[in-house]
């Protein structure tokens, strides 16, 4: 199948007030979401997330190369119609309520009236928010007033949602919820596209990840085989005694013992980032972000 996000050779120089290049934002993303997954973007500050993402959405031009969205540029005014983006903060008319809210975005896309109103009702049940759709927003705590930015990224019934940073900034309870929202998207097969700083979200929901730094992508993959310790291995066993245990270690066959599994263990995510950015660095100081 046809990728939903693809990048070629996608890279971003911002310019100063000359046009003389000044910053290197992202340098030749080569990159593929598949139909029906959940990708996810990993990187500091500075590493080319957000750069992305706008590239993916049509509010930034490329440098150079191309980025393609349902096979389209990310300008085309019909593929926007089938996207729907939750921006790192959420800029709503804090004067509505949460009914007004959806309304307002519905009609953004020109949903008829009943569409709008199903719709609304759907969403505002699914984030947990019906009971308060009557409540302005400006009295929204910060948990909710996400969870109504997540309704309205999925007004349009997308078959793509970009997310950046969802779940910051929330308690533990909301946070899983969230994730649990995202992991339904993926049952009714919407492909999702999210950055996090919380490595244990990403690991959480996602199938496949890429890590950039500095613009660059360094790693990418499933998040099985990224952090698949590949030169060790380790054997899981039933029933064995203290005799032979002591045997295992000459030979398994000779233990009395069931192995149920051999496989390769597990670092954790965090492990994997740390030791890629150290790596992509090459011992050069880190800048957080800064030029």
């Amino acid at each position: 199948m046809e990728a939903v996000i693809r990048a070629v050779d996608l890279t971003k120089d911002f310019t100063d007030f000359w046009g003389r290049p000044k910053n290197r934002a992202l340098d030749r993303l080569n990159l593929e979401v598949h139909p029906g997954e959940v990708f996810g973007l990993l990187g500091p500050n500075g590493s080319g997330k957000t750069t992305s993402m706008k590239l993916f959405l049509g509010l930034l031009y490329p440098s150079s190369g191309h980025a393609f969205i349902l096979g389209r540029d990310p300008t085309d005014i019909d593929a926007k119609q089938h996207i729907g983006f939750l921006p790192e903060e959420s800029y709503l008319y804090r004067f509505l309520n949460a009914e007004e809210t959806l309304d307002f975005y519905g009609r953004l896309f020109n949903l008829p009236r009943k569409v709008r109103q199903r719709r609304t009702e759907e969403l505002l049940r699914l984030v947990g928010l019906y009971d308060v759709r009557k409540r302005r927003l400006r009295e929204y705590s910060k948990g909710m007033a996400r969870r109504i930015g997540f309704a309205q990224a999925l007004i349009n019934d997308p078959q793509l949602v970009i997310l950046d940073e969802p779940t910051s900034g929330l308690d533990p309870i909301v946070s899983r919820q969230l994730k649990d929202l995202i992991a339904d998207l993926r049952q009714r097969g919407k492909t999702i596209l999210m950055s996090s700083h919380l490595l244990a979200d990403i690991e959480d929901v996602c199938d496949r990840i890429a890590i950039l730094h500095l613009g660059i992508l360094r790693k990418v993959g499933t998040v099985k085989e990224l952090l698949k310790v590949a030169e060790l291995q380790q054997i899981t066993v039933k029933n064995l005694s203290p005799e032979a245990k002591a045997e295992l270690e000459q030979v398994v066959a000779r233990a009395g013992a069931t192995v149920t599994s051999i496989e390769n263990p597990s670092e954790t995510l965090e492990n994997l980032f740390l030791k890629t950015i150290r790596e992509s660095q090459g011992g050069q100081r880190q800048d957080l972000g800064a030029r």
